[in-house]
């Protein structure tokens, strides 16, 4: 999990050359920039320490741009926007003052970076708008400013029109946004900008100029993420279909699609959560699923030679491939991992649909225990680590995960739910937790662990949910407010939702208008959904991992629930993790935080795992040693 097991991500093309992004555990979490000669060549473009990361929105992406060879970045460490020549040591085009930028894009004809700014200072919130620096940091100037958020800048094809999708507080990129368009005045600003599609509740995700100068761009006015295209004023509809053609933006430059010519279209696609690759003819609508093995598809660019795309698989790691250019051939470029397992060592999901609260329904990839080496007695069934994932709108799939593997080959079965509120569904689907975070959610992860308790496949005696930053507040409102499971794991999640209301960045500052209330006019609302008041309901055992550098969940959300759960005499563990952000990208935290939720399960329920170098302390020792006796 930590050694030559990369993050891929960023795929770009320079000409026939391809790029991309490695987030490299080992070397303490750098993103290295890689690239593709046409003859197989593969070399570090960025040598250590650089590490190109963008800070904007705290989430990044999209943070880099090449043309001719020439490499334009946001430098990790400083945040400024730097250029680098083959042959040469980068250079600085912007000074350290504070901005930040994102969603790089080159404007050949002017010399210029196109770029989403993001200006930090000491008063107020950030500001967000769209500027411009020249290939030689000069001529730097703000072309559009006024809206709260900016992501998506494209340019056409002769470089005299530009496109991007803007949105304000309170909504987040997938509640509504607009698409605008503007012609590029011979000075490089802007005329006025028209508004293309969205609104306050339709959201835009990534536009593309097609040659002809058509607009591409996909909307969920439908209800789904629909391709649609704007050409001389008039909008239509390219396939219309009860599937799903966008992503929430998280992170800047995802694309779910891309043009092979004005009117057909390489896209990915999710029917009922599941994703699928396939080609549509816009003359004709007509949709022809491909065949390619993969449950995941994203960062899809074309090229003169073919489509390069990252893959994710069921039964082995992610890995980007390129397709040609008539979609009958397959080439991995790269994997994310080569591994040496047995196919009996390796758990496939299993997709599971089952009823919840108040005759809904809801999904999830069940996980069961695998090893090549090992098996459990015929009527032992297994403990079950229910995972919540992320966002809360984001979405989880049956993509291989080392992280899963890991509990699988260690006995534990798994379950990744797809709660309500989920994308890949539809927006009906989504705006089913609008107001009800930490209820429906909550109701959905503890339901699917009952069902499959019902059904045989877990231990009802040895449920536990584990969950990342909002999976982490599902996690903790799971056992603070119910009494289904037996030990949970929080990953840097929210304990206090007036805190986060208070203390969080820009961009999820206003998240909890939709998914709560208003604060504060909803205080008590936020104060009934909050554990950190409830901690004389919590029964059970937790463990917490935060990364000290958080700026999403900040870490006085876990030690002040640490404190509390304390104070009370329960069971609890706390491991904070210096250098680290909202998430563990360095090799020795990774292993860590593993090894530590796993000796934590192990002194909860009663065995001592093999093998590992860090074991947890766990607070109130004494009450875990009654609990597991007994």
């Amino acid at each position: 999990m930590t050694q030559g097991v990369v993050g891929l991500g960023q795929v770009h093309l320079d000409g026939n050359i391809v790029y991309w992004t490695e987030l490299r555990p080992w070397e303490s979490g750098r993103t290295v920039l890689v690239r593709r000669h046409p003859d197989g060549r593969t070399e570090d473009v960025t040598p250590p320490p650089i590490n190109i990361r963008s800070r904007v929105h705290e989430y990044g992406g999209a943070s880099y741009a090449v043309t001719d060879g020439i490499v334009f970045y946001a430098d990790g460490a400083t945040q400024r926007l730097m250029r680098m020549r083959p042959g040469e040591d980068p250079a600085a085009l912007t000074e350290e003052d504070g901005s930040r930028f994102a969603d790089l894009v080159v404007d050949t004809g002017r010399q210029r970076i196109v770029t989403v700014e993001e200006v930090h200072d000491d008063e107020g919130e950030p500001v967000n708008r769209l500027a411009a620096v020249g290939f030689d940091g000069s001529g730097r100037c703000v072309i559009a400013q006024g809206a709260d958020f900016y992501t998506a800048p494209r340019l056409s094809p002769d470089g005299d029109a530009i496109a991007w999708i803007e949105w304000d507080h309170p909504n987040m990129p997938w509640d509504g946004t607009r698409l605008m368009k503007a012609t590029i005045k011979e000075d490089g600003s802007l005329q006025e900008a028209v508004c293309i599609a969205g609104g306050q509740s339709e959201s835009i995700f990534q536009p593309e100029f097609a040659v002809d100068g058509g607009l591409y761009f996909v909307s969920d006015r439908s209800g789904y993420w629909n391709l649609y295209r704007e050409r001389a004023g008039q909008i239509e509809a390219v396939l219309p279909m009860q599937a799903e053609f966008g992503l929430p933006y998280w992170q800047f430059g995802m694309r779910t699609y891309g043009l092979l010519s004005d009117d057909r279209i390489v896209c990915a696609y999710a029917e009922e959560g599941d994703w699928k690759l396939g080609v549509i003819d816009g003359k004709d609508s007509k949709l022809t699923p491909l065949s390619f093995e993969g449950c995941g598809f994203h960062d899809v660019s074309v090229g003169a030679d073919g489509v390069y795309l990252l893959i994710g698989h069921t039964d082995r790691p992610e890995s980007l491939d390129r397709l040609s250019r008539d979609l009958g051939q397959q080439e991995t470029i790269k994997s994310s991992a080569d591994l040496d397992l047995p196919l009996s060592a390796i758990s496939v999901a299993r997709k599971i649909t089952f009823p919840t609260a108040g005759g809904a329904v809801a999904h999830g990839y069940f996980y069961a225990p695998a090893s090549s080496a090992f098996s459990a007695g015929s009527n032992e069934k297994p403990p079950l680590i229910v995972r919540s994932h992320g966002g809360p709108t984001g979405q989880t799939d049956p993509s291989f995960s080392l992280k899963i593997q890991y509990w699988a080959s260690r006995g534990f079965a798994v379950f990744d739910v797809n709660y309500r509120g989920s994308t890949g569904y539809g927006r009906a689907y989504r705006e089913q937790l609008d107001g009800r975070w930490g209820l429906a959610d909550v109701e959905d992860c503890v339901h699917g662990a009952q069902f499959l308790a019902e059904k045989g496949l877990a231990d009802p005696d040895r449920l536990i949910i584990a969950g990342g930053s909002a999976g982490g507040y599902t996690t903790l409102c799971a056992l603070t407010f119910t009494s289904a499971f037996k030990a949970g794991a929080s990953h840097y999640g929210v304990g206090d939702l007036e805190a986060l209301a208070k203390d969080t960045h820009k961009f999820e500052s206003r998240y909890l208008d939709r998914l709560i209330g208003r604060w504060p006019e909803d205080r008590q609302i936020y104060h009934e959904r909050s554990p950190i008041f409830f901690v004389d309901r919590l029964q059970c055992p937790v463990i917490f991992l935060q990364g000290e550098e958080d700026r999403v969940v900040p870490p006085n959300q876990a030690e002040t629930m640490v404190d509390a759960l304390e104070r009370k005499g329960l069971p609890v563990a706390f491991v904070l993790f210096p250098g680290e952000g909202h998430g563990f990208r360095q090799a020795e935290n990774i292993k860590r935080a593993l090894e530590s939720e796993l000796s934590f399960y192990g002194q909860v329920f009663g065995f001592e795992p093999s093998g590992i170098e860090h074991a947890v302390e766990v607070r109130n020792h004494d009450d875990l040693d009654d609990d597991a006796s007994s």
